[in-house]
């Protein structure tokens, strides 16, 4: 199937209230997936970020199914992505009239789903020979003899 030929189905969140290097820790792990495994994948995840992943997969998985007509469970996540987003400011006091900033950073995150490639049948090994071809072997041919550790094991028995 051409590269051109695959139906790929996009879904974003933004302004997701998470750092994008901790959503990045989640997306690592669906990438490449299918749908189905990716569901149970952030359905066990303890992290904060999987429920708003979560949430992106299972919009992007309505598009699929109410725009183009695609069997959601049939889908691979192609790729999962979080870029930065805007950083909101904030301000701590501290001692001696100073003050911290407190950076609350905040992402977009954005998965593709395409349609998974057909499976090829796999090839098939080429056929033995069948029992009655096989070289049976001939009574003039001599014996081997038996191995050292074979020898030992007859004494010993």
């Amino acid at each position: 199937m051409a590269d051109q030929d695959v139906m790929r189905v996009r879904a974003q969140a933004k302004w997701v209230r998470t750092s994008a290097r901790k959503a990045r820790l989640v997306l690592d792990h669906i990438r490449g997936r299918t749908v189905p495994e990716a569901r149970t994948i952030l359905a066990f995840t303890s992290r904060a970020a999987a429920t708003d992943i979560e949430k992106v997969l299972r919009s992007a998985v309505a598009n699929a199914e109410a725009n183009h007509g695609l069997d959601g469970d049939e889908l691979l996540v192609e790729a999962a992505y979080a870029d930065e987003g805007p950083t909101l400011k904030r301000w701590k006091p501290r001692a001696r009239g100073r003050v911290n900033r407190i950076r609350k950073r905040t992402c977009h995150v954005t998965l593709v789903l395409a349609e998974q490639p057909p499976t090829e049948a796999p090839r098939r090994r080429a056929r033995a020979k069948p029992a009655a071809e096989k070289a049976a072997p001939d009574a003039t041919e001599p014996r081997k003899t038996p191995t050292r550790r074979k020898k030992k094991e007859g004494v010993a028995a």
